[in-house]
């Protein structure tokens, strides 16, 4: 799967993971993700634990600063990348935006997997599931392998 992304796409991804670790060294959990439209790039990290807000995770504040920002028609146009595959919710923000592309490095059973035994235990429900139970068709490309992406998690969930 990596060699269907751009050398671009692939440095979006990079950043996302970047972001994901500058999301945990702020004191929040560790994920990170871009929104590329039109050559705008908006960022977006994990704010759960700093503004104690559940629903702070690193897609939806995205998407919430990508709707402020950019118009529909960008929005419907674009691609954003993540550090860790969307959970249900997150999927829903992206899908309630128009977002029609997902780029993500580490996949959400792997992340089930560092989670495991914490008190933050993740949905076993694959983005492609929930964007399947819509209207629209949107692309997912994931996981792409990253040693990166799970790198910013060792040590986070236990």
């Amino acid at each position: 799967m990596v060699d269907e992304l751009t050398g671009d796409e692939l440095r979006h991804l990079d950043r996302a993971i970047d972001l994901a670790a500058e999301s945990r060294a702020r004191g929040n959990h560790p994920f990170g993700a871009i929104l590329v439209a039109d050559g705008v790039v908006v960022e977006g990290w994990n704010t759960v634990l700093t503004e104690n807000d559940p629903t702070g995770h690193a897609e939806t504040n995205l998407v919430r600063r990508a709707s402020a920002r950019l118009s529909p028609q960008q929005l419907r146009s674009s691609t954003l990348y993540t550090s860790t595959e969307p959970c249900a919710m997150c999927a829903g923000a992206i899908y309630w935006a128009g977002i029609p592309r997902v780029v993500f490095a580490l996949s959400e059973t792997t992340l089930a997997e560092f989670t495991a035994g914490s008190e933050e235990p993740t949905l076993a429900l694959p983005c492609r599931e929930v964007f399947a139970r819509g209207g629209r068709v949107i692309e997912v490309l994931g996981p792409i392998a990253n040693v990166r992406a799970a790198e910013v998690h060792a040590g986070f969930w236990g």
